[in-house]
């Protein structure tokens, strides 16, 4: 888990690290502020509480540190960048993390910094009074939900690494939503507590009296030091910027020019390959695998330039000619131009946007189960064909309902059998829930056999193959009528296993693999190598009698 969170060179490191630290301090003071919603008591004592650790000498060494870190790893990175397009959640990211500083700045001159010079008493009181009846408290409302969004947004971004995030996340939302709504909720409430009591003569000299209220001057010094301040950020946020545009030009010296056969010409950075070139200038280029030359989807023909490229690679001419792709074919995905260059892409997404997306496809390793009916022809030969239909449909009922309690969906069903998939968030989980399915269809097969021996019916028997591998999940069909369904060498594989279930007179055949991926901890040593036809490597799996026995073992 940690190397999943933590992956990255230190700017990522440092980033993260200090992100947490600031997200601490914003959720903390948030619900101080939200303490206002009940007693001024509470408010003044959880900030006294929170003062005790970042007043200190070393908590503020280490939040303001973060701070500083923090923003200018952020300056760093769109110093740093290559392209300003970038998606709309990282766009939001970074545009409201360039708000914060404008506001917070604010904020710390006239808290903490008037606290350290000009003794200011800082308590939330004096902060609500000082802005409210004026736009501050307008600004600092919105710095609050600026603040809270551009955290709640990196912590997903880093947290859906992991495979328990996608579960919990829903339930955090709750959260997120609560959080700024019960500060502001906080600040409501003491807002106009106070300013009703400000509005009192004698009170209002108690109030400034108790807060040390800074006087005119002070107040002169403190708007200079906060101008100073937001100019050094201007500064350099346009440093950064200057930084992106010189790195930029200075790369368009070291440029190739790429043209498109039917589509534009555009000059691109050498070192980048064609695909990313398509992808950076928002030109349509189709690649299903996500650019890892697994597929040949982003396929070109190279009509000029195609002598100065490098040969093809191992993982690329494989590809290539795993289609019997014609000559001057390459990979988008594999090629780095660095002369001029002219290229036909082969499959480009068509004008029907829905149709080029669904069509896409998604590449995930996934449990895949593959089930049959034993001796179906000759128990239904002599049979109506309304019988027929009237046995399969008990008997999916029956099964069926085990296989999509696990999350499990079939994909398609084959006269007396069914192929399922089991979509989980994990390759881990999904393995899970193969195995799981396939106890849990036994364990249903046995009460179904016990009704059809009620009827004087005789027994069904059942085969099931179960597998862990590569799938790409997609429409496939005519634009209109395709349909959602799985291709890849796990069905094939699955179905394999199923058809040797009857030579075995097993029930079921379950991959070594998907037993590893499901963390198994039961009797292995019944594992078999299979050769199957069709699959290029010999295939360990486990024979298993009656799937059921599985969770017999695996309780041991």
């Amino acid at each position: 888990m940690s190397s999943v969170l933590w992956q990255g060179g230190w700017a990522t490191r440092l980033r993260i690290g200090s992100g947490l630290v600031l997200f601490a301090f914003a959720f903390f003071h948030f619900i101080n502020i939200g303490l206002g919603l009940f007693h001024t008591d509470y408010l003044h004592g959880m900030q006294d509480g929170r003062h005790a650790v970042t007043r200190h000498d070393i908590g503020s060494a280490f939040l303001y540190l973060a701070l500083f870190v923090h923003t200018g790893l952020a300056l760093y990175s769109i110093s740093q960048r290559r392209t300003l397009r970038m998606p709309v959640s990282t766009a939001l990211q970074v545009v409201l993390g360039l708000l914060i500083p404008l506001q917070l700045i604010t904020h710390i001159v006239y808290t903490r910094y008037a606290h350290e010079v000009y003794d200011v008493n800082d308590e939330m009181g004096y902060i609500i009074i000082l802005m409210w009846n004026s736009s501050a408290i307008w600004l600092q409302s919105a710095l609050l939900l600026i603040v809270w969004i551009h955290s709640c947004i990196g912590l997903h971004m880093w947290l859906r690494l992991t495979d328990w995030w996608s579960k919990t996340a829903p339930y955090l939302i709750g959260l997120a939503v609560f959080v700024p709504s019960f500060a502001l909720a906080g600040l409501l409430t003491e807002g106009r507590r106070l300013w009703m009591d400000f509005a009192d003569p004698f009170l209002r000299d108690q109030y400034i009296d108790h807060y040390n209220w800074p006087s005119q001057q002070d107040f002169q010094a403190l708007f200079s030091i906060k101008s100073n301040a937001v100019t050094a950020f201007w500064i350099a946020l346009g440093t950064s910027l200057t930084v992106f545009a010189v790195r930029k030009l200075l790369r368009r010296r070291h440029s190739v020019r790429v043209k498109y056969v039917e589509g534009p010409e555009v000059v691109a950075e050498k070192g980048m390959t064609l695909l990313e070139i398509s992808q950076a200038n928002g030109i349509p280029h189709t690649a299903l695998c996500g650019g890892k030359g697994r597929c040949t989807t982003c396929r070109v023909i190279v009509e000029d330039g195609a002598d100065a490229l490098p040969s093809p690679s191992v993982v690329e001419a494989r590809s290539l000619a795993a289609v019997g792709a014609p000559r001057k074919a390459r990979l988008a995905c594999q090629i780095r131009p660095t002369e001029p260059l002219t290229a036909f892409r082969m499959f480009r997404p068509d004008g029907g946007r829905q149709r080029a997306h669904s069509s896409q496809g998604q590449e995930r390793k996934l449990a895949v189960l593959f089930l049959d009916m034993r001796g179906f022809t000759s128990r239904t030969t002599g049979q109506l064909p309304y019988d027929i239909v009237f046995l399969l449909n008990r008997f999916f009922d029956a099964i069926v309902p085990a296989i999509t309690a696990e999350r499990g969906v079939v994909d398609k069903y084959m006269g007396d059998g069914l192929l399922a998939v089991f979509e989980t968030p994990d390759t881990e989980s999904s393995a899970r829930a193969g195995l799981q399915a396939a106890i849990n269809v036994s364990r249903a097969l046995v009460q179904f056999n016990q009704r059809l021996e009620a009827e004087g019916s005789p027994r069904i028997r059942i085969g099931m193959g179960l597998h862990l591998g590569d799938l790409v999940l997609g429409e496939i069909g005519a634009a209109g009528t395709a349909t959602r369904t799985i291709i890849g060498d796990a069905v094939n594989v699955a179905s394999r296993l199923e058809g040797q279930t009857k030579d075995l007179g097993v029930e079921l055949l379950v991959s070594s693999e998907l037993l590893q991926a499901a963390g198994f901890g039961g009797d292995q040593s019944g594992l078999k190598s299979f050769d199957l036809r069709g699959v290029t490597r010999p295939i360990p799996a486990l024979p298993v009698t009656s799937a059921t026995d599985l969770a017999a073992t695996a309780a041991e």
